[in-house]
């Protein structure tokens, strides 16, 4: 693989989700040809949440990657707990939560979890053309 083809992200885990959504839109500029605006807003909603859970559910933002590679970004975050997302039921339609791991399955062309005794590594990757 070439320089051309892949740009990475960074190795420094940014301290907010709106960091790492600014970070990622920085990326996603150099995509030629752009990515569609609700293709942009799907791969943000994805990091947001990614970054999120790894705050509120992981015990902690360990570490956060992006790469492009031939039309695809790859988000990568890692954080402290073993823990396998799930998708909780609620028994109440008012209760707050549950949504995030549902959508990043959903607007994910790819999920993986990776564990080890230190804590996961979730990689989401999405396409940056248009959905079919």
């Amino acid at each position: 693989m070439t320089t051309a083809e892949m740009k990475a992200g960074w190795l420094e885990p940014p301290l907010n989700a709106a960091t790492a959504r600014d970070r990622v839109r920085e990326l996603l500029l150099t995509c030629d040809p752009a990515p569609p605006s609700q293709v942009t807003d799907d791969i943000l909603l994805v990091v947001t949440e990614l970054v999120t859970n790894a705050g509120r559910h992981g015990g902690g933002l360990i570490a956060f990657d992006a790469r492009l590679v031939e039309g695809t970004i790859t988000i990568s975050v890692t954080d402290a707990s073993p823990v396998v997302p799930h998708t909780h039921a609620s028994d109440r339609a008012d209760a707050p939560g549950g949504f995030g791991w549902p959508l990043i399955q959903l607007l994910s062309d790819e999920v993986s979890v990776r564990t080890t005794a230190a804590g996961k590594t979730i990689r989401a990757v999405l396409g940056t053309t248009a959905h079919g």
